[in-house]
């Protein structure tokens, strides 16, 4: 639609990657703080089990919490933010935020955390869900690019989260959630002042109509939202598998965990802004999500054979970054483009399926490895993948068209 470019008298070049308005910036800026708090955590995960008493899969719950409570907040985004507009529930998610991991530092037993991280969720839910239709809605030059920028700020948050949360957690476990809590803060402050007060008649807001909490299940019934949201469930088996099981196996201390999950999440943010959209364009959106998921499945089945091969399981957890940052781009396009159902809707309904699979997968490889061993979770992850493959495939008819809208955008 080259009518979205900008009105003049002749017709201009599309805008570039980074030729977006401030108020995007200010939303990237904060995304990228918010999922410092995800990286964080990873490489305090054995310290916690340890220093708390708590079982692998009691440890694992403090994913499985944060991911359910955000699994079913999702559906509410979008109710919330069409009634107090965007920036609002970008402050109030960010604020929940810095509330919940202050509390979570100061806590003391290992189901007062897995509690208090599923409030974190709470926060996590509002922000994330509401920032990536703010980078949509706001910015110049289509979906693609947005999904692209937003995909950056996940990848750079995740990436340097983990070293951050190595140095702090080498002196207390308690230490990475006062610091999420502290950036956040800095989050807050950048959103209040970055963001234009008000640039037209409520600039932040998604839409005038206000919507309802059954929008989310209504979208639903669009075949290809539903199918990549089933099929992102399936995937994020694997991804939170790897996010939270592997640092038990990696046999290192906070320092090399956060610096094995700085490589992780940096090739995560690489490939997620250049290497994405020049798969998708060569190969498409569908074809490229497929080689992306059956290497990630292969990978996870080769940490599952050789689990007790320490290098080939920091490269393998390395390595991950790349075809999940890949991933990510391609099935978070791929649902914007999916439906005529509006942005901040699909979103919600798509995350709320997305992170049921997160929410399950965690404590699952938590009791698979006490009842078996450390290989099974990591091989059950990689039967998951190659299921989403599986049920994509079965469904191509029904999502193949998501390239030409992208297209036409």
């Amino acid at each position: 639609m080259s009518s979205l470019s900008n009105t003049g008298m002749s017709i201009e070049k599309e805008p570039g990657l980074l030729s977006q308005p401030k108020a995007v910036w200010a939303v990237f800026f904060a995304s990228i703080i918010a999922f410092m708090g995800l990286g964080l955590v990873d490489p305090i995960l054995p310290a916690i089990s340890s220093q708390l008493d708590a079982s692998k899969s009691e440890t694992t719950l403090l994913f499985t919490s944060y991911n359910a409570v955000m699994a079913v907040a999702m559906l509410v985004t979008g109710a919330l933010t069409s009634r107090i507009g965007m920036k609002k529930t970008l402050l109030a998610g960010i604020v929940i935020i810095a509330v919940f991991s202050a509390l979570g530092g100061a806590s003391n037993g290992i189901w007062e955390l897995v509690g208090l991280r599923g409030g974190w969720g709470l926060g996590n839910a509002l922000f994330v869900a509401t920032a990536l239709t703010a980078i949509v809605t706001l910015s110049k030059g289509g979906n693609a690019k947005a999904i692209i920028l937003y995909e950056a700020a996940i990848g750079l948050g995740i990436s340097v989260g983990p070293l951050i949360g190595g140095w702090l957690g080498a002196m207390s476990w308690r230490g990475p959630f006062y610091g999420v809590a502290a950036l956040m803060i800095i989050a807050f402050i950048a959103l209040i002042f970055l963001t234009p007060k008000n640039p037209d008649p409520d600039h932040i807001t998604i839409e005038k109509k206000k919507t309802s909490l059954l929008d989310p299940f209504r979208a639903l019934k669009h075949r290809s939202l539903l199918v990549f949201g089933i099929a992102a469930a399936l995937y994020n088996f694997g991804f939170f598998t790897l996010l939270a099981f592997a640092p038990f196996v990696l046999g290192l201390n906070e320092h090399g965990l956060g610096f094995v999950f700085l490589g992780w999440g940096l090739l995560l943010a690489v490939t997620s802004v250049i290497m994405a959209p020049k798969l998708q364009h060569r190969f498409g959106t569908i074809k490229s999500m497929f080689a992306m998921l059956i290497l990630f499945a292969l990978l996870l089945l080769a940490m599952g054979i050789w689990t007790s091969t320490q290098w080939l399981v920091i490269t393998a957890v390395i390595v991950a970054g790349a075809l999940l940052g890949n991933n990510n781009t391609l099935i978070t396009t791929a649902v914007m483009n999916a439906s005529p159902v509006d942005r901040s809707t699909a979103s919600a309904a798509y995350s709320f399926l997305r992170f049921i699979g997160g929410a399950i997968a965690p404590f699952l490889a938590g009791k698979l490895s006490e009842v078996f061993n450390s290989s099974v979770p990591f091989i059950v992850g990689g039967v998951f993948v190659l299921l989403s493959v599986l049920f994509m495939w079965l469904n191509t008819k029904h999502i193949s068209h998501v390239d030409e809208v992208e297209v036409a955008h």
